[in-house]
């Protein structure tokens, strides 16, 4: 056994001279990472030895442990490695595949993909998609790109989906949500949405009276299934897959409350309204998050949360609400759910730690230099970014109380002008580096230890 498992060894040190795969990176290969969770983690590595390989180490189910990450910023602040500084209008956080970030931007009238060396922060290709979206709340594409093996897919502001090589940005197929399909999205803020990849399937949301969600065959764009007894108009969230049961599903928020549809047919399984303010929600933004057959959704505009169960009923899912309340309701910026409690900015309450299963509020915090944003998990550390500024702020994801571990500001603010001059896209790590956009400036930061 000791001379398999030593014959393992050799051939996975092997590996990244044969084919120039990193092992030691941790791959963001789409929206909020591996599990559209919002955390960084990776289960690449799936034996307890691995340690020797990836010099950080796994837990019992091959999560790589990120020891080796900087989340004391008052003792260390992460350096600047490089800015680009042509990323273009926009709010499409990075995708990244061992050392090339992909993203989108828009500029002189057009919106483009790009991709970039994270080593040196140079431009590997640009490619030009269309006609630049034009929203008072900020030009250009708003979701990041999803990373499939050698393609790459997105959706711009209008409702455009696109397929592309990943080698070099050449467009492989295109759809358009609302040309080709009737699509419809809630309110005038462009399509938001970053594509699902499962399996055969692109996973997306047109929103309308034909259909709210639809599957795409990945290598070839033609449709394979739309939900056509689910007819919402669609919002600015990205779907997830789940199993529940064994039956298959994609979870989804639009205009009216959120839902699943079978994986295999599109077919609706269950559907929960919101129901806290007796109107539909005025904005459909942070993505859903499932653990353990128990879906969490929460909006703006004092919506509140939800927390529902779901089981299997004969050949269907029966969703249970087990609670709804106002102790979160997050406009965006999203929420994270780590170790049983669910973490994110509260419009009426400012920082919440809240009880995942019961819906109950452990705390919240409300502190001027540390605003409304988005929330990326690390370990067990949180790091805050404030919309307002874009300064970013390490605490402890505790139920025991807000704990500051150092705050970082944004080396410089982009030129771009909007109403709200916000910096609204999301923070990302991979391999030991932080990625901060705002528009056109695209930052990496050195976050080792």
């Amino acid at each position: 056994m000791k001379n398999k498992i030593r014959l393992l060894f050799i051939i996975l040190i092997m590996i990244p001279e044969m084919t120039g795969i990193n092992l030691n990176a941790q791959d963001w290969l789409q929206w909020q990472g591996p599990d559209r969770e919002g955390i960084l983690k990776t289960r690449q590595f799936l034996f307890t030895d691995s340690a020797a390989l990836s010099g950080q180490g796994t837990d019992s189910e091959g999560v790589l442990n990120t020891t080796g990450i900087n989340l004391d910023w008052s003792e260390k602040k992460p350096a600047l490695l490089w800015t680009f500084k042509q990323a273009g209008a926009g709010y499409s956080a990075p995708t990244i595949v061992g050392t090339t970030l992909y993203s989108q931007g828009a500029a002189d009238g057009n919106d483009f993909a790009f991709a970039l060396d994270t080593k040196t922060g140079n431009l590997k290709w640009k490619q030009i998609l269309g006609k630049e979206y034009i929203q008072d709340r900020g030009n250009g594409p708003r979701g990041s790109v999803t990373i499939d093996g050698n393609k790459l897919y997105l959706i711009r502001g209008a409702g455009q989906l696109h397929c592309l090589s990943a080698d070099d940005g050449k467009m492989l197929w295109q759809k358009d949500f609302v040309e080709d399909f009737n699509g419809k999205i809630m309110s005038g803020w462009g399509y938001s949405e970053s594509p699902l990849i499962d399996g055969n399937l692109v996973i997306c949301t047109p929103g309308g009276s034909e259909g709210t969600m639809m599957a795409f065959d990945k290598n070839t764009g033609e449709a394979v299934w739309r939900s056509k007894d689910w007819t919402d108009a669609c919002g600015y969230s990205s779907p997830i897959v789940v199993e529940v049961d064994g039956i298959r599903q994609y979870i989804q928020q639009a205009n009216k409350g959120v839902a699943g549809v079978s994986a295999k047919d599109g077919k609706l399984l269950w559907k929960t309204d919101y129901t806290i303010t007796g109107r539909a929600p005025a904005a459909v933004i942070p993505t859903p998050i499932f653990k353990d057959n128990m879906v969490y959704v929460t909006n703006g505009y004092n919506c509140g949360c939800m927390g529902i169960r779901l089981s299997k009923a004969g050949d269907g899912i029966q969703a249970t609400t087990i609670y709804t309340n106002r102790d979160i309701s997050n406009q965006h910026g999203g929420v994270v759910l780590m170790d049983g409690h669910i973490y994110g900015y509260s419009d009426p309450s400012g920082w919440v730690c809240q009880n995942f299963i019961t819906g109950e509020s452990v705390w919240n915090q409300r502190i001027r230099e540390v605003g409304k944003g988005a929330a990326l998990g690390v370990n067990d550390r949180l790091i805050l970014l404030d919309e307002r500024t874009g300064l970013m702020t390490v605490i402890a994801a505790s139920p025991e109380g807000w704990k500051e571990f150092g705050r970082m500001e944004i080396p410089e603010r982009s030129s771009v002008e909007t109403m709200d001059n916000m910096v609204w896209t999301h923070l990302v790590i991979a391999d030991n580096k932080l990625y901060l956009r705002d528009h056109d400036l695209l930052f990496c930061f050195d976050i080792k230890k």
